[in-house]
């Protein structure tokens, strides 16, 4: 799996070319991760409903390609985009979504952080509270869009939103949990779960 290292890159020209790389890959294509981060941004899923975004003030709002509902993407934050033959893989959605969370409570425990589930609701969760958000995109049998892991980001225009598409549902972040890692750090234990969780078993 190829790692691509892209930096503090601006949503709306990553999202095209993720769409760029799915519509031009064939069977030889690598599976690669992405890991970036985003200037501040709210991106509302193609189920998105435009009541959850409450106040998005100066931070602009882009309907994207990607499930779910709203969720926001800033400084701070370890994304990870999964491009992925799911083909060849032999990987259904929802089982891919399993083994994403499976990577996400495998990166926080390595910080002695524990992560779990919460039923019907895609993520990652540290007690009441969001840590990590999923959105996917499949088209030609492949996956794009990812993983979003709070590491040391402004938690404030959460505030600003229903968080995939949950009033008042908390979001947290490692650093509330005594993780001061760099997002760099962050990034590469989070690719190696992935590529670790994501390994055909």
């Amino acid at each position: 799996m190829k790692i691509r290292k892209l930096g503090l890159v601006a949503y709306e020209p990553t999202w095209r070319a993720m769409q760029s790389f799915n519509t031009a890959r064939d069977e030889g294509t690598d599976d690669q991760l992405w890991l970036v981060e985003h200037p501040p941004v709210f991106t509302l899923g193609l189920a998105g409903r435009p009541e959850h975004v409450l106040n998005p003030g100066d931070i602009p709002v882009v309907k994207t390609d990607r499930g779910g509902q709203v969720t926001y993407h800033g400084p701070g934050q370890a994304v990870v985009y999964t491009m992925l033959d799911l083909r060849r893989m032999k990987l259904g959605v929802r089982e891919l979504v399993r083994r994403i969370e499976d990577a996400v409570i495998d990166t926080l425990a390595g910080y002695g952080v524990q992560g779990a589930r919460r039923a019907g609701m895609p993520g990652v969760y540290v007690r009441d509270a969001k840590i990590a958000a999923i959105g996917l995109r499949i088209a030609r049998g492949s996956a794009y869009h990812g993983v979003a892991l709070n590491s040391d980001l402004d938690l404030e225009p959460f505030s600003r939103i229903d968080p995939c598409g949950y009033p008042g549902l908390a979001s947290t972040r490692l650093a509330d949990e005594g993780v001061f890692d760099r997002i760099r750090d962050v990034h590469a234990r989070l690719a190696a779960s992935l590529e670790k969780c994501l390994t055909p078993r």
